[in-house]
C-alpha cells in the first residue's frame, strides 16, 4: 500500500474522519440513490460487473465517478481492509480529490 505520499488516499482518510465519506456497495449505492454522494471511487480490482453497476448508476444520477486503486490501498485509506466502492459526501473534498485525479492523470500522459 502506497498511502505516504498519496493526495487522493490521504484525501479519502480526511474524508473518513469528517465524516464525510461511505464505503462498501450498499452504503454507496445508497449515497447515490439519495443525493448524497459528491463523488464515487470504485477500485480498479472490482469486477467488471460492479464497475459497470457504478457506472451506469453514477451516470443515472449525475454522480462524478473515477476507477481508482486497489481493494487494500482505498481500504486502508479509511481505516478499513478492503474497499472496492467509497462514496465522498462533502463537495469540497470530493473537488479536491477530483483535482487530484486530474493531475494524475496529466502526469500520466
Amino acid at each position: 500500500m502506497r498511502l505516504k505520499g498519496n493526495r487522493v488516499l490521504s484525501l479519502l482518510g480526511l474524508s473518513k474522519k469528517a465524516g464525510r465519506l461511505v464505503s462498501g456497495e450498499f452504503s454507496t449505492e445508497t449515497a447515490v440513490k439519495t443525493g448524497k454522494a459528491c463523488l464515487v471511487l470504485v477500485s480498479r480490482e472490482a469486477s467488471e460487473n460492479t464497475k459497470k453497476k457504478f457506472r451506469n448508476m453514477c451516470d443515472y444520477y449525475q454522480v462524478p465517478i473515477a476507477v481508482y486503486g486497489g481493494k487494500e490501498e482505498l481500504g486502508g485509506s479509511i481505516g478499513q481492509e478492503y474497499r472496492a466502492s467509497l462514496a465522498v459526501t462533502d463537495p469540497g473534498l470530493a473537488g479536491a480529490i477530483r483535482k487530484q485525479l486530474e493531475n494524475e492523470d496529466e502526469r500520466r500522459s
